[in-house]
């Protein structure tokens, strides 16, 4: 398992609501390979033709997220791990909305006096996302994958996507 790959946890959680083949076009690589493979590819932002041979062949990769993007699966996998997230009641929805505008002067554009603090040891990230749940870490990635759909969506404005 490479670093930003789905953990075990993880994967259990998302498992059942992934769609199956629907054994037209013979079998289907492994999910978890390429939805890691996907994951990869949100997170670094490399190209499809780049992504590691761990994750099997490109294309295949592309393919999927291509599909899934376009017959809504990646939305209906994050409403449906949402759901179950919060029916376990790993969701918080209070959230906080400030509207106040304050305009700033126009010499507040300055640069800082004081230094900047210095950076936390290396662990420190790493305790950091300890303390999420799987169900959280799960969402949290999905919504990711999600917000580039739209976006990849928005871009494309119709016209068929490229493999780059």
């Amino acid at each position: 398992m490479g670093r930003g790959d789905l953990s075990d946890a993880e994967w259990e959680r998302l498992r059942p609501f992934l769609p199956v083949s629907n054994g037209r076009c013979g079998r289907w690589r492994d999910h978890r390979q390429v939805i890691d493979g996907i994951l990869h590819r949100v997170r670094t932002g490399v190209r499809w033709r780049d992504l590691p041979e761990r994750f099997g062949p490109w294309k295949t990769v592309y393919e999927r997220h291509r599909l899934w993007s376009a017959d809504g699966t990646w939305e209906r996998l994050l409403q449906q791990v949402q759901a179950a997230a919060d029916a376990a009641g790993e969701i918080d929805w209070d959230i906080s909305v400030d509207s106040t505008i304050v305009r700033a002067h126009q010499h507040a554009a300055g640069a800082r006096t004081d230094p900047p603090p210095a950076p936390g040891s290396k662990g420190a990230a790493g305790r950091e996302h300890q303390t999420e749940t799987p169900w959280q870490s799960l969402v949290a990635r999905l919504v990711e994958v999600v917000r580039e759909v739209r976006a990849w969506a928005a871009r494309a404005g119709g016209s068929p996507a490229s493999s780059t």
